[in-house]
């Protein structure tokens, strides 16, 4: 399990666990979690044209992602979000058919990047998914205090000069530089569970957001470690282990927040017992 050609696959699960608990707090917060399905989705359609002209399909990834997320930001300002985003994927999940009917060479990378590949990870592709991460982490880091507030509390951050349309299509940008980067590892069906479950699980833990963020990362990396050693002994998806994993996550965190809620009554102090009448003598 941590043979040298393992390296790769720890090195690059970390890195993509930590963007993922980032980005994700984000998209569990905003109710973006359509969009986290619908991205990656459509990117996989650049992946599989990229490699039918034989270039890079990060290159393919990151096209498709960006094009992918600017349409949704776009008919977004003008119609229903979510109308918006179905639209998008239909049309990048249209191409995506074409593409796949000119050959049938790749049909083991296009499984790869359908559920994901973390251990056949090459070295060259290291250094492309860090840079892709940082950029993720730093354009958070940027956009931290008006990104919350607009998450939070929309009419405040436009009454405070924070343009929620702006910002809206600054994260969604975000969101699929995030994408171009984990869609090689966990794959596009199941990308979202890494971006969803753990946030999710983080915020029914705890209120506080940098808090939760934390938490999102620290959850979102323990997932991803304990889906490659699965993976490892029994030669299943990563993916798999990804998505049910996920699951597991927020089904505990809102088991967690119900058992918590349901504790506060009793665990409430009692109020003060109305003092006895006084008896004449």
């Amino acid at each position: 399990m941590f043979a040298p050609f393992m390296i790769n696959a720890w090195i690059v699960a970390t890195m993509v666990a930590v963007v993922a608990g980032i980005v994700g707090f984000f998209v569990v917060m905003r109710g973006s979690a359509f969009v986290a399905d619908a991205v990656p989705q459509g990117a996989f359609a650049g992946a599989a044209g990229a490699s039918l002209i034989g270039v890079s399909t990060l290159v393919g990834l990151s096209v498709f992602a960006l094009a992918g997320a600017l349409g949704i930001g776009l008919l977004g300002r003008r119609g229903r979000h979510d109308v918006a985003t179905a639209l998008t994927l239909v049309l990048m999940l249209g191409l995506g058919a074409l593409f796949l009917s000119f050959t049938t060479q790749y049909s083991s990378e296009i499984f790869a990047l359908l559920f994901g590949e973390i251990l056949g990870i090459s070295s060259s592709e290291i250094l492309p998914i860090a840079v892709l991460g940082l950029v993720c982490i730093a354009a958070i880091i940027v956009m931290y205090r008006p990104l919350l507030l607009s998450s939070l509390a929309p009419e405040s951050g436009e009454a405070r000069g924070v343009r929620a349309a702006r910002m809206e299509l600054l994260f969604l940008i975000v969101v699929a530089i995030a994408t171009s980067m984990t869609l090689p590892v966990v794959g596009a069906l199941l990308i979202f569970s890494l971006m969803i479950g753990p946030p999710a699980a983080a915020r029914s833990l705890t209120g506080s957001p940098l808090r939760a963020m934390a938490l999102s990362v620290v959850i979102a990396v323990a997932l991803a470690w304990v889906a490659i050693a699965a993976s490892y002994e029994t030669d299943w998806p990563v993916g798999f282990f990804v998505g049910v994993g996920g699951a597991v996550c927020y089904a505990g965190g809102r088991g967690w927040a119900a058992w918590s809620a349901a504790r506060l009554p009793s665990a409430a102090p009692s109020p003060p017992a109305a003092p006895a009448a006084t008896v004449g003598s």
